[in-house]
């Protein structure tokens, strides 16, 4: 069982397991960090900055319901980070709602994400928890900077971006491989519409004269959350590495395994993964693992153009990750069942958290934004035509 624990870090041994057990600490929140292996585990606990100030415990489980079940009962939410989630994820989301706790993970696999709504949602709903796949940098981040855009009315088109200056983990990278070979979609009028496999393409970049390389990456999470949302009716998201030669070798590397048989596609992209990163990957610096969300939202009658720049995109997830737990742990989320990060806690509040820390600046925006209310001077007579104004933060 969790042993009184607040949270549990499900993959704790991992890359980002380490930095949400290191911001549960900054938060003051008990934990358990669990895997497979409890005594690596513990290793990678005894690196974690401060941790001799944490309330913690160690625990090793094997990955079935029944036992992920029991070391999950007693605790409030559960942290995943056992992915590629599509072929892990079911026996932690089911172990979380029989143990009666709120599920998180990190995921950025669009096939993942619909799968937890269709199967879960209902189920979490009518049980009063939260089910919210994908909080994380990789897409959250992007999220905020929509939403922002979406306080101004009227607007019902994403064209979103997402890219970022550093190197994936072994998790990620085999979660990279896998997505972008599967099938994937972005949203027209409410309803899904594959991406082309294979597809690139060559994107501005706010702040920079180089184009990028981007791609439809799985389809990312975006399509899946707005799908939902009244004010949005169409949404289309690419993404992408900073670096022009990886992701060139990326794009003729996703044309080749998509050009292959289907039983072929599953072993080269393992080989490739793990060809890419063997390794984990050093702790971020901040002046190097960027990452920038460029959002285009448009309607009938206008335009905004939000950029959110942030910095250390493990660390983000991390920070993420522990203040969806501090604040499941200590209320109650806005929604219930399957809900974004940004529906269950508010994306000006996910915002203002990342810039407590020092990984977020502010979200500029630009373009045709809402008329602030004019105050007629005192004896004027009628009304004061609105104006349409550009804000930058």
């Amino acid at each position: 069982m969790s042993e009184s624990k607040q949270v549990v870090v499900y993959g704790a041994s991992g890359y980002t397991g380490r930095l949400v057990a290191e911001y549960l600490r900054e938060h003051g929140l008990s934990f358990l960090a669990a895997g497979r292996n409890a005594e690596r585990v513990q290793e990678i606990m005894d690196h974690v900055p401060g941790i001799e100030t944490a309330d913690y415990a160690v625990a090793g489980v094997e990955h079935d319901v029944e036992a992920l079940t029991e070391l999950f009962s007693g605790a409030r939410v559960v942290c995943n980070m056992v992915g590629p989630f599509a072929k892990y994820g079911h026996e932690a989301v089911q172990a979380s709602l029989a143990a009666g706790c709120h599920y998180t993970d990190t995921n950025g696999e669009q096939s993942w994400m619909i799968e937890c709504e269709e199967q879960y949602g209902a189920a979490f709903a009518e049980a009063g928890l939260l089910l919210s796949p994908g909080i994380a940098q990789m897409y959250t981040t992007g999220e905020i900077a929509a939403n922002v855009c979406l306080e101004t009315p009227g607007l019902d088109t994403l064209d979103m971006l997402v890219l970022w200056k550093g190197f994936p983990t072994t998790a990620s990278t085999q979660t990279i491989f896998t997505t972008l070979a599967s099938d994937h979609f972005y949203l027209d009028n409410k309803q899904y519409v594959p991406w082309t496999p294979g597809a690139s393409f060559s994107v501005d970049v706010p702040g920079q004269h180089a184009p990028a390389i981007a791609l439809s990456w799985g389809g990312t999470a975006h399509p899946v959350w707005f799908r939902r949302d009244p004010r949005v009716a169409s949404c289309k998201a690419l993404g992408g590495v900073a670096d022009q030669t990886l992701m060139a070798g990326v794009v003729q590397m996703t044309e080749a395994i998509a050009a292959m048989p289907p039983e072929e596609q599953g072993p080269a992209l393992e080989a490739q993964a793990a060809q890419t990163q063997g390794g984990m990957p050093p702790r971020e610096n901040q002046r190097v693992n960027t990452s920038l969300d460029s959002v285009y939202a448009t309607g009938p009658a206008g335009s905004v153009h939000c950029v959110l720049r942030g910095a250390c995109n493990y660390k983000q997830t991390g920070l993420l990750q522990a203040f969806a737990a501090y604040h499941l742990v200590h209320g109650a989320p806005r929604r219930v069942g399957f809900a974004s990060g940004c529906q269950a806690f508010g994306h000006r509040e996910l915002l203002g958290v990342l810039q407590a820390f020092g990984l977020s600046g502010q979200a500029r925006v630009s373009g045709d934004v809402s008329p602030q209310p004019l105050i007629p001077a005192p004896g004027a007579i009628g009304s004061v035509s609105p104006v349409r104004t550009a804000v930058m933060a």
